[in-house]
């Protein structure tokens, strides 16, 4: 598994923990608005960090911190992603995944060997605009859709995530979101942000009234519809 960063300290990336958060390199999409580009398009050019380093930074940390993230990048992309899971909960770690959905074996794996506590899936826009917002233009949902039915099962805490972006996201996609994944417990609209080094260009930042717009198209279709980025 190729890892390419490590966060320290986190108070945002696992709900109510205070956690480490590890990058992989590398991913299969190439969303215009992602904010980890050197993840994504550079990542042969980016250091890497050994697993046993980080593991013994993690095992340092036994008692300060709560939880460990895993992140990218598309974190499944790597073989090794389950047994690294593996050692970090029998570190005593709560564990979170993030992930885009397009790797359901591999997440079933996780799943059936119960080394996730919490999985955020990125849902990139409605099924109708998928190839336009992950950029690539022959894609294939149903890999997607195998991964949401997996979460749905039930076997651990989950939320469905969609970074907005201005023009790209609207109202009837949010229903149409809603009419895919109606009854899901938790659905979050985050507001995107410009890092500087997208993998894309000309995204534009939602103005917080078009994210609470689209927040009330999602509502009716699941049990929780919450705003991040906005105060």
């Amino acid at each position: 598994m190729r890892i390419c960063g490590l966060q320290k300290l986190s108070m945002v990336d696992f709900p109510g923990k205070l956690a480490a958060t590890v990058f992989t390199g590398g991913c299969d999409l190439r969303c215009p608005f992602c904010h980890n580009a050197p993840l994504v398009t550079r990542a042969a050019e980016q250091p890497e960090l050994s697993r046993q380093e980080v593991l013994d930074f993690l095992r340092s940390r036994r008692g300060l911190l709560d939880g460990v993230v895993l992140s990218g990048g598309e974190p499944l992309l790597h073989p090794g992603a389950a047994d690294f899971l593996r050692e970090v909960r029998d570190l005593g770690f709560s564990v979170k995944l993030d992930t885009n959905g397009c790797h359901p074996a591999a997440l079933a794996e996780i799943l059936e060997r119960r080394l996730v506590d919490y999985v955020a899936m990125d849902i990139k826009n409605s099924p109708e605009k998928y190839p336009q917002t992950v950029g690539v233009p022959a894609f294939n949902l149903d890999p997607v859709r195998e991964s949401v039915r997996l979460l749905r099962g039930g076997t651990v805490d989950y939320e469905f995530r969609t970074t907005v972006v201005q023009g790209l996201h609207t109202p009837a996609d949010m229903e149409s979101i809603g009419r895919w994944l109606e009854g899901a417990p938790r659905y979050y609209l985050q507001r995107f942000v410009d890092s500087g080094d997208l993998v894309g260009s000309g995204c534009r930042s939602p103005e917080p009234e078009e994210l609470r717009a689209l927040a009330e198209a999602a509502a009716p279709w699941f049990q929780e519809v919450q705003l991040r980025g906005v105060d």
